[in-house]
């Protein structure tokens, strides 16, 4: 009997333990979904610069609104395996240096894999300073779920920054990179298409929660209908 109390204590506690670290980490979410909800759709900042880098996280600066200036070097773009609601194809990604030699990585947009070699690179932005805007993103290193990048290649399945600079030989680079805004004046058929960057967060905490706590709540039962038969009185036979 005394094993059984044991047992059936170090079941509650732990099933509560687990239903009220579900219910914070369910707040945790909840204050996250709402500052990158404000981020998203508050006035474009700054994008971050050099002084900034060794401070930008994900918690802090994911899914900013910024703005940018410089000038493409489409020379050095790479594309990357992406798989969107417009279907399978890659992420553009194309240097953009500043004024002050700062290089970020803008996410373009997207474009099919078999529209690739019609992916647009105006003249203008090139050779004179164009404003950017969008989505500032942390960088994914390493790769994709179960393929890693493969720079000798030049195959890309996440948009490692540091990666991505090291292979196309640029220097002073932003440890992020921006995904850009669609552009309202673009062609339908103009590639790439911008204003992708889909924010979702997995938030099925209240349902883990509810689940420990009923875990722990039969535990409580069984040990006390246990209990409850333990002292009744044994009719003689």
């Amino acid at each position: 009997m005394v094993c059984l109390a044991v047992v059936a204590v170090l079941l509650f506690s732990g099933f509560f333990a687990l239903g009220t670290w579900q219910v914070q980490r369910r707040a945790w979410k909840l204050d996250l979904i709402a500052r990158v909800d404000q981020r998203v759709h508050a006035p474009a900042v700054a994008a971050p610069g050099p002084d900034r880098w060794p401070q930008v996280s994900a918690d802090s600066d994911e899914y900013r609104h910024v703005a940018l200036v410089g000038r493409y070097l489409y020379a050095k773009e790479t594309l990357v395996q992406a798989s969107t609601a417009l279907g399978s194809g890659y992420w553009v990604m194309t240097p953009l240096r500043q004024p002050d030699g700062a290089v970020v990585l803008v996410n373009r947009g997207f474009v099919p894999g078999d529209q690739r070699d019609r992916i647009a690179h105006p003249d203008t932005a090139a050779r004179t300073d164009t404003t950017v805007t969008g989505l500032l993103r942390v960088t994914e290193p390493h790769g994709g779920f179960l393929r890693r990048n493969d720079p000798a290649g030049n195959r890309w399945y996440s948009r490692d920054v540091q990666a991505i600079a090291a292979a196309r030989d640029l220097s002073d680079v932003a440890p992020y990179f921006v995904d850009a805004a669609a552009d309202p004046h673009a062609a339908p058929d103009t590639w790439p298409v911008g204003g992708m960057t889909v924010i979702a967060f997995h938030n099925s905490h209240l349902v883990y929660a509810v689940t420990w706590y009923a875990l722990a709540l039969m535990v409580a039962g069984a040990a006390f209908y246990t209990v409850r038969e333990e002292r009744r009185p044994r009719r003689p036979g």
